[in-house]
């Protein structure tokens, strides 16, 4: 099948390759000869190595910023190569997502609404020789470029009924508490909580008086601001960022230095005191 002129929607690609080896080169020239025309967009290289959290976070907070029909290619993948299956969805937002079952997908999807799910078994839709070790090249990006090709969904390999969840986890309030926890750490050092803007203005409306403070372990109450520049330089802080979480943030700095802090470390919200 011959790819159409007007079918313009891109091919848009996350991993934890990194940016020093071939890995993502090799990915985007199977596209290139399956599919020749189709626009390809990075979203990230640079997820940690083997983070199926970081990379299912940055991956739910890119889809909705890209248009309908988008093919979305996501490798965070330290099961290659075992029993984990390979995937293909369909939402009813309209785009796409393939990659492995392992979590990765899951939090994109649900938000875009799940409509069908298919495992990638195909062989007229993978490489002829499939490495155990390489699957963004040898099964993803064949699928990927197949679905910009027109393929539906169908031939890439038989439906399946669901796929594997991957909880963040919600806040929780404990007394006079608001408790989260870091999730994801920006290329910034900035730390990105589990706590929403709306559980943490519920947690406000209980209390009476100048506002809420935040705290993490290893460090003392930060205020919480509306910007990083309303901080003095230098200084911590807690803000809303463009995830609407709660963040952990040094003006013109590291949080992540400053607190040796890692995802899972916990966080919480209480009033001033």
């Amino acid at each position: 099948m011959r790819s159409r002129p007007e079918r313009r929607y891109p091919i848009a690609i996350l991993t934890d390759f990194g940016y020093r080896d071939h890995y993502v080169g090799a990915m985007k020239g199977v596209i290139a000869t399956l599919a020749p025309g189709a626009p390809v967009i990075d979203i990230s290289h640079g997820i940690p190595p083997q983070s199926v959290a970081a990379g299912a976070i940055a991956l739910r907070e890119s889809w909705r910023f890209f248009p309908r029909r988008t093919i979305f290619l996501a490798v965070v993948d330290p099961g290659v190569g075992t029993k984990r299956r390979a995937i293909a969805i369909e939402t009813a937002a309209g785009c796409r997502f393939v990659g492995p079952d392992n979590g990765l997908l899951f939090p994109a999807a649900e938000s875009a609404g799940i409509a069908r799910i298919v495992e990638l078994t195909s062989p007229r839709h993978r490489m002829a020789r499939v490495s155990a070790t390489f699957h963004g090249r040898d099964i993803f990006a064949p699928a990927a470029a197949s679905l910009w090709r027109g393929a539906r969904l169908a031939a890439l390999g038989p439906a399946i009924d669901g796929i594997e969840p991957l909880e963040l986890g919600r806040p929780v309030v404990s007394g006079n508490e608001l408790r989260g926890e870091v999730i994801y750490i920006d290329g910034y050092g900035n730390l990105v909580t589990n706590i929403d803007r709306a559980s943490f203005t519920g947690f406000a409306a209980r209390f009476s008086g100048p506002g809420l403070s935040v705290k993490i372990a290893r460090g003392a109450s930060l205020p919480v601001c509306a910007t990083y520049g309303d901080a003095p330089k230098g200084a911590p802080l807690g803000t809303f960022g463009s995830f609407g979480l709660l963040e952990i943030a040094i003006r013109n700095g590291s949080a992540a230095a400053r607190y040796a802090a890692q995802p899972g470390m916990p966080v919480k919200v209480h009033p001033h005191k």
